[in-house]
């Protein structure tokens, strides 16, 4: 689950990360509300939304005044917003964060993530703030540090004076490292997150180092044990039929093909994907409806596949185990009948029962096309819908 930056703000400063001042605000009244409450000669006004390159779309604004402020606050309130990680189709502003300017001398990147090739969490930093991480790893792999941090012993003294050196860091910011970093540690573990984002991490004037902008991202199968944090949701940045999908336990993400994919588990799912691309095609999502899933949750998935208007054909490629062939069969021909699906079907089943479930697609009188192997149905389902 993502948040937005305020949010990753409130959060870094109840661990003790430095952060600007600032507020959240839904209208330009509010905006030179809090514009003035923080008395600075310049205050930012920045949109919130789930996606990095506001800057560069125009969601992020300085106001030497007040009046300003809720002028900028005007123009970017309902503003769609494109960049690199919206997609095409953007996103709608609907909150800002006015926040607090600052004495900048020079801009850092910080990150903690889990790396999963040596389970352990891995703190990633750069002199190049301010930039696309995955830009300056393309062109400047040089210039990323990374400290892997063990569990069983955490955060070393001599990990923060490592990055720190990396860093060209001196006087009041060295001395400043070992907290900020033990801090944003702390964030990192007890809040279950996955990703914990600082870019750029600045250094003042005055030689702190302050949080300048913020991004978390958490595990959803800890969320359980943070309901304060999953409060903090927001439906409005996140895919209709995701969030559909995650009310019937599914995995789905929405992709920019044309072949949707319903398949069970997580590996044959990348791998149906990348046989969909090598046959031609180009998937439209990621649909995971999981090993035990019942015939109601593969009619649930095929209500979300065949909403979205790109989906020309469908490729079911299914391992049969404790879902089982039969049940899996009887799920699709019942979906197809009380949908009236009017796109090609392509199935690919394996395993428990596969005769009996090839049987009742046989026989359901509905044109569905079995196939013979993974690479028959990537081919016989792009043949189908065409190239995408």
């Amino acid at each position: 689950m993502k948040i937005h930056e305020y949010q990753a703000k409130e959060i870094f400063r109840r661990f003790g990360v430095p952060t600007p001042r600032g507020e959240m605000v839904t209208t330009p009244e509010q905006a030179r509300a809090v514009a003035e409450r923080l008395g600075t000669k310049v205050v930012v006004v920045k949109a919130q939304i789930h996606a990095g390159g506001r800057g560069k779309a125009g969601g992020v604004k300085l106001a030497k005044s007040p009046a300003e402020a809720a002028d900028l606050a005007k123009a970017i309130l309902g503003m769609k917003l494109v960049t690199p990680q919206t997609g095409p189709g953007g996103r709608i502003v609907r909150r800002l964060l006015i926040e607090e300017g600052l004495d900048i001398k020079r801009e850092l990147y910080l990150s903690i993530l889990v790396d999963r090739a040596v389970a352990a969490p891995v703190i990633m930093a750069s002199t190049a703030g301010g930039m696309e991480i995955e830009e300056v790893a393309h062109k400047s792999p040089e210039l990323i540090l990374r400290e892997t941090i063990f569990p069983a012993t955490g955060l070393q003294p001599f990990h923060a004076r490592k990055l720190a050196f990396g860093l060209g860091l001196s006087g009041n910011a060295a001395s400043a490292a070992g907290p900020f970093l033990q801090g944003l540690y702390r964030t990192f573990l007890e809040t279950d997150a996955s990703l914990a984002e600082i870019n750029p991490l600045v250094v003042t004037g005055e030689g702190k180092l302050v949080a300048l902008d913020a991004k978390m991202t958490f595990d959803d199968n800890a969320l359980y044990r943070h309901k304060d944090i999953a409060e903090l949701r927001d439906l409005n940045e996140e895919d209709p039929l995701e969030i559909e999908a995650s009310n019937f336990n599914l995995n789905y993400i929405k992709l920019d093909g044309n072949v949707g994919c319903m398949v069970n588990g997580a590996g044959l799912a990348m791998g149906t994907m990348d046989i969909i691309k090598l046959s031609g095609g180009s998937p439209a999502n990621f649909l995971d409806v999981g090993g035990g899933a019942s015939a109601e949750q593969v009619k649930n998935a095929f209500k979300i596949l065949v909403s979205d208007k790109n989906v020309k054909g469908v490729f079911i490629n299914i391992f049969g185990g404790i879902l089982r062939c039969d049940v899996l069969a009887a799920g699709v021909v019942a979906a197809a009948k009380e949908l009236k699906l009017k796109v090609p079907i392509v199935i690919r089943m394996e395993g428990t029962n596969v005769e009996k479930g090839q049987e009742i697609l046989r026989q359901s009188g509905l044109g569905l096309t079995i196939a013979q192997g993974m690479k028959d149905g990537a081919q016989k389902i792009v043949a189908l819908v065409g190239r995408g």
